[in-house]
């Protein structure tokens, strides 16, 4: 497993004093970019080889945020590749080793030339050292759509959501999300969610200038979890991602 170490920041928490969402996010997304730049397939190789890492899923089990200043420890490893596929864990753990957060997630391989998918070759995977899965209940890759949707207000994507593959940061969709699940759970008198699980789709990019039209349902299933599932899409509801939280 390839870790570094931080603390929490005050840039970094939410306003419960705890880690945020998104803020995790990051933490993970660093962790793979830190480790792919000392494997030498770090962004400037991928760019040089007109190839991208794209995400396609994740599923993000919290069991603790952790507070303002407390130590942590943030880890990844790859498990698996199949065909343009690349299958990653990642976790985050206190000082005294025990999980705080813990995800699966899966990454396409893009070749940003031809604008598709491209097959994960020997070349590539070798570079990785493989480690066997976190032992997780793993969820479906894609999330069902609730029946009915409460449109939202649209935005617009900002210079600050756009990274290096010229399109919108896969965290941003999450930060979005979060602000739409906070002002959703308001509007319709919903008592703000203990999120335990994060679960996100991307299905299309997001460039500058985009006007984004979000959409929300809160459901429940009959194991008694609430659920409430954000979509973001174009005009022509052309879906960017769904994010479900639990």
């Amino acid at each position: 497993m390839y870790t570094f170490h931080s603390h929490v920041r005050y840039s970094e928490i939410a306003e419960d004093g705890r880690l945020s969402l998104p803020s995790i996010i990051n933490y993970f997304q660093d962790c793979s970019t830190f480790q792919s730049e000392a494997l030498g397939m770090g962004v400037e190789a991928l760019q040089q080889s007109h190839h991208a890492w794209l995400m396609n899923s994740w599923q993000v089990v919290l069991a603790r945020r952790p507070l303002l200043g407390e130590e942590i420890v943030v880890g990844t490893w790859a498990y698996d590749f199949k065909g343009c596929y690349g299958y990653r864990n990642f976790l985050i753990q206190d000082g005294a080793g025990a999980a705080l957060a813990y995800a699966n997630s899966i990454w396409v391989y893009y070749d940003t030339h031809a604008k598709r998918p491209s097959r994960c070759t020997e070349d590539v995977v070798s570079v990785y050292p493989m480690e066997p899965g976190y032992p997780m209940e793993h969820a479906p890759r894609k999330i069902t759509l609730p029946e009915t949707l409460t449109p939202l207000s649209p935005f617009l994507v900002q210079p600050s959501d756009i990274d290096t593959n010229h399109h919108v940061n896969n965290c941003c969709y999450i930060r979005m999300a979060s602000d739409i699940l906070t002002a959703y759970c308001t509007a319709c008198q919903i008592p703000p969610l203990s999120c335990r699980q994060m679960r996100a789709e991307y299905r299309s990019s997001a460039a500058l200038g985009d006007t984004v039209f979000p959409s929300a349902a809160h459901t429940g299933t009959p194991e008694g979890t609430d659920i409430t599932t954000v979509v973001l899409a174009a005009e022509n509801q052309s879906i960017y991602c769904i994010v479900e939280f639990s």
